[in-house]
């Protein structure tokens, strides 16, 4: 018996501006592990195949690629009103803590106890953002050319240390390929 479809929620533009408040405020540093995890599990707004094909959208355009995807999730629902408010709640926490720990790090940035504090904050986030890739790597149940492209991706980056922008120009075009190819648009029937 096939899987029934997960269902989502519309939220109001005042859920919208909310919970993108609050992914701000609680996923400083690491938006991304925080905004799949309020959008997907707790709200519901998208099913988990939808926010990763968002969130690949939104990686693939100029700018952060959370805060593209607020502006696409924020139209979904509300259009351009939905947009703005998405964004406006993502920014507004992050903004003002930002300008705090700049006054705090240009006074006290010089002395030796602040660098690593630094460099376990970035260390935490680096984890945040390995996580939330396996979590949702492992809830997509991807195919094993999905996976093959996602091991080219990792190994491009992390050994080859190419730049993003090069990674996608040479593998979107596989990976398009390759979906094609499952739906039975290029290529003959569909692989298995």
């Amino acid at each position: 018996m096939p899987e029934a479809p997960p269902t989502t929620a519309i939220p109001t533009r005042a859920a919208l501006f909310t919970g993108y408040l609050r992914i701000g405020l609680f996923g400083f540093g690491g938006v991304a592990a925080w905004a799949r995890r309020v959008i997907v599990e707790e709200r519901r707004w998208l099913t988990e195949r939808e926010y990763a094909e968002v969130l690949g959208l939104g990686q693939i355009l100029p700018g952060p690629n959370v805060g593209n995807a607020a502006v696409m999730i924020g139209r979904r629902f509300h259009g351009l009103a939905g947009a703005l408010l998405a964004t406006a709640g993502l920014y507004c926490a992050p903004l003002i803590i930002l300008i705090g720990l700049c006054l705090f790090y240009d006074r006290y940035g010089q002395l030796p106890a602040v660098a690593p504090v630094m460099n376990g904050i970035a260390a935490g986030a680096a984890g945040m953002v390995i996580g939330t890739a396996f979590k949702m790597a492992g809830k997509l149940k991807l195919r094993w050319d999905a996976l093959l492209v996602l091991l080219l991706a990792t190994l491009a980056a992390a050994v080859l240390r190419m730049p993003l922008p090069l990674i996608v120009l040479l593998l979107a075009p596989v990976s398009i390929a390759l979906s094609l190819r499952q739906a039975g648009l290029i290529g003959g029937a569909p692989a298995r």
